[in-house]
């Protein structure tokens, strides 16, 4: 689908502006351009497109100052509204402004391409163009199926779970560093299901440390397979801070690494950013503890909660893994790019190894490469894959590398 089949439309109060938005459209080679003076007509446009009154809406440019509804407001109406549009921004405010825009506009969700302060030019136009990917259509995805607790805990029983591995590499050089575990369910009837299928229904029932107890001691007798294949790799497994929590988990997990003569320093617990950043002392007692013993300890997804940077500080952390939704397309996006920079400096500020997770291209890869990241990870390097599969998947990245 090219640029002369997309529909866009064009909310602009001026008319001198409106035209010359569309004109700037139609030499980039737009086609079709719908035209609107005001917010509530640019809301309605895009909502008959979506009920399928009339031609669904691909782009939206948009002026901050519109009349009736303004930008800032129709941005917020149009995530209310789960619009699969891209958008672009304009308006005659400060690069500063703009910047505060874009970032207001990625918290609402929307697809933002990108905001340009007047006057706009074609080229410019045409650079944020070149960052929309037209959205499937989601009701082609797969339902994914409902199971009972029941039904779960009898497929761990009958040993149906398996860890899958996604490779992390050292930015620098392109060595693999690490594998971080992912839990699949080898369904019977359904085929391999990720953790949208299990992890809810286990939660609700506050047993998510079943999944967590079998996946580390899959994890750990990985990877020793692994070691005595001659790949002395370390594995992530994510934890759940009630797991971690329990009285006897460091006396568990010793027993776990004993029986599979694996040292600690191979193996680093990732907790999310929301559960790990708190102040009860003894859960911080259990992190110390850990760490001590010679653990890793990753804070995952983060950027996805409120952190307070005082308590972050006090975290025995060893790892800043950074959210997908702060990685993938910072190449392009300038609001998206800056707080991974920032994040990036938060990590080496306080001596952290930092990951990039969700590298989807080449061109994040690169990016990631002139920002000083330690590690990636992501579909770009390879898909989660049963540890069977790594010894070649890995011979393979060795010689592309």
């Amino acid at each position: 689908m090219t640029i002369a089949a997309w529909q866009f439309l064009v909310a602009e109060s001026e008319p001198v502006q409106r035209e010359l938005l569309a004109g700037v459209l139609r030499s980039a080679g737009a086609q079709h351009i719908q035209v609107v003076a005001d917010g509530h007509a640019a809301l309605r446009a895009v909502q008959s497109g979506a009920q399928g009154l009339a031609a669904a809406i691909d782009i939206v440019v948009l002026d901050l100052a519109l009349d009736g509804m303004d930008g800032l407001e129709l941005i917020r109406r149009l995530a209310e509204e789960k619009c699969r549009a891209g958008l672009v921004v304009v308006g005659a405010q400060s690069s500063d402004i703009l910047f505060y825009v874009e970032t207001m506009a990625l918290a609402y969700g929307v697809d933002l391409l990108g905001a340009i302060a007047k006057p706009v030019t074609a080229a410019r136009i045409e650079a944020l163009l070149a960052l929309y990917e037209p959205r499937t259509d989601q009701s082609t995805t797969p339902a994914i199926p409902s199971f009972s607790f029941a039904e779960v805990g009898k497929g761990l029983q009958a040993r149906e779970f398996d860890p899958f591995f996604q490779p992390k590499i050292e930015l620098e050089t392109g060595e693999v560093k690490g594998l971080e575990m992912f839990a699949r369910w080898r369904h019977p009837q359904h085929g391999v299901l990720g953790p949208a299928a299990f992890v809810p229904v286990l939660e609700a029932n506050g047993r998510i440390d079943f999944l967590d107890w079998s996946m580390i001691e899959k994890s750990v007798a990985a990877c020793r397979t692994l070691h005595d294949q001659g790949i002395p790799i370390a594995c992530s497994v994510n934890v759940d801070p009630t797991t971690l929590a329990h009285p006897q988990f460091i006396t568990q997990i010793e027993g776990c690494l004993a029986r599979h003569r694996i040292l600690p320093g191979h193996l680093t617990f990732e907790i999310t950013e929301s559960a790990v950043l708190q102040t009860d002392p003894h859960f911080l007692e259990r992190l110390l503890r850990l760490r001590m013993i010679g653990f890793g300890l990753a804070i995952d997804d983060y950027g996805t909660a409120r952190s307070n940077l005082q308590l972050l500080a006090s975290i025995p952390f060893s790892e800043l893994k950074i959210d997908p939704s702060f990685v993938d397309g910072a190449s392009k996006k300038r609001a998206i790019g800056t707080v991974l920079k920032s994040y990036l400096g938060l990590a080496r500020s306080l001596d952290r190894w930092s990951c990039a997770v969700g590298v989807e291209t080449k061109q994040d890869w690169d990016f990631l490469q002139n920002l000083g990241c330690t590690y990636a990870q992501g579909y770009y390097i390879a898909s989660p894959m049963p540890v069977e599969d790594v010894p070649a998947w890995l011979a393979d990245w060795r010689q592309f590398f």
